[in-house]
Order: structure tokens, then C-alpha cells, then sequence
């Protein structure tokens, strides 16, 4: 699977969970850790913990291995990594302290709505 698709399975499958503010940061030349973060976020810990096994079943559903998937205990931060790209699912009240966009502010961000009418 190509990263594109990847990242569009991505932002699917969290829009599918009805995950809010979702953003999406170009990483390439950036960072060496993934090409792109989707970073978003979920009412309450029951959503935040169903859009990551939303993010989670989508990937393995479509043959994807996870490199690693960490914090669906607390779901407060869930991080997902499907190694080009990386999800950032957090509780909406946890969002704002974390601040990846601002972090990460010199990242390209790419329209997710032109991601999900595609």
C-alpha cells in the first residue's frame, strides 16, 4: 500500500468514528519519523478509544501490520503507528495541552476535506 492510501485509510477511518478537527501534516523532509501525522480528537474516552480500534481494525483489515499502538488504557493520547503515518488520537481536553500543531508548526498541512472527497 502506498503512503497516500495509507494516510487516506487513515482519515477515513477516523472520520468514520466521527473524530473532530481532524488535521493532517506533511512530515516529509521534517521528520524522520513518519511522512505524515493525522492528529485529531474524541469527546470522551469511549470515542477517542473508538476511533483508534476504528484507525486499528481499518489497517488490519486491509493487510496493514501496526508498528505500535499505545495509550488505548487511558485514552486520553492514543497513538497509532502505521509506520509512513503516524495518528494522533487525543481527548478533547488533552488536545490543546499537547499543541502538536503549534510543535510541529513549520509542517504543511493538507486539506482533509479534499482527502475525503476524493
Amino acid at each position: 500500500m502506498q503512503k497516500n492510501d495509507l494516510l487516506d485509510l487513515a482519515v477515513r477511518a477516523a472520520d468514520d468514528k466521527n473524530a473532530a478537527n481532524i488535521v493532517v501534516l506533511n512530515m516529509e523532509g521534517i521528520s524522520l519519523i513518519a511522512d505524515y501525522f493525522v492528529i485529531c480528537h474524541g469527546n470522551s474516552e469511549k470515542q477517542v478509544e473508538a476511533i483508534a480500534r476504528g484507525v486499528k481494525e481499518k489497517a488490519i483489515e486491509n493487510g496493514l501490520e501496526l508498528k505500535r499502538l499505545e495509550g488505548l488504557e487511558e485514552s486520553r493520547w492514543v497513538l497509532i503507528d502505521l509506520n509512513h503515518v503516524i495518528v494522533h488520537v487525543f481527548h478533547k481536553d488533552e488536545r490543546p495541552y499537547y499543541n502538536l500543531e503549534k510543535l510541529w508548526g513549520d509542517a504543511p498541512t493538507l486539506s482533509v476535506e479534499q482527502l475525503l472527497n476524493t
